[in-house]
């Protein structure tokens, strides 16, 4: 087990990788783009200070086609816990052209994903196009339909009013 820093991207989820992969497939023949996102490693009962892949941000407004796929920068978020961007090559080639590696500056670690997308069809890669470590942890994640499980109740609750009243 190496040393980290506590911004270190120390591994991805079992599930992002797992929605990566399928969101390739469904884009095929035309590349998939999104943004990765990272949660401290810990808060998953990863034994490393570090950072954790935890989702995959779907931009709005992606074009792509079979050889790229082009994010608006005016709709990517600003969101401080953005660690790299994904995305799939449809030939299944697993390293990145010039224009992937332009596109590397920001953010720690990119990965590419290669048809037929399987559980082995991807790298993961430095800000140079090196490739790099990543191992997927199967952690629990929160599910994101939770975020819709709530009642009148709750939110009476949340603005202070007491639900007796008329």
């Amino acid at each position: 087990m190496g040393l980290s820093r506590s911004g270190d991207v120390v591994g991805i989820a079992d599930d992002a990788l797992t929605f990566a992969l399928e969101a390739s497939r469904e884009s095929h023949p035309d590349e998939y783009m999104g943004l990765l996102r990272g949660e401290p490693a810990r808060e998953f009962d990863v034994d490393h200070d570090g950072l954790l892949v935890t989702d995959v941000l779907i931009i709005p407004g992606t074009e792509s086609n079979p050889v790229s796929a082009t994010v608006k920068t005016s709709m990517v978020p600003n969101d401080f816990s953005s660690v790299g961007s994904i995305h799939s090559h449809p030939n299944g080639v697993l390293e990145p052209s010039q224009a992937d590696l332009a596109t590397f500056g920001k953010g720690q670690v990119h990965i590419i994903v290669g048809h037929p997308y399987g559980r082995d069809d991807w790298v993961a890669l430095d800000r140079e196009g090196k490739r790099r470590s990543l191992p997927v942890y199967d952690v629990e994640l929160d599910d994101p339909e939770d975020f819709f499980d709530f009642t009148q109740a709750d939110i009476d609750a949340e603005l202070g009013i007491d639900g007796d009243e008329p």
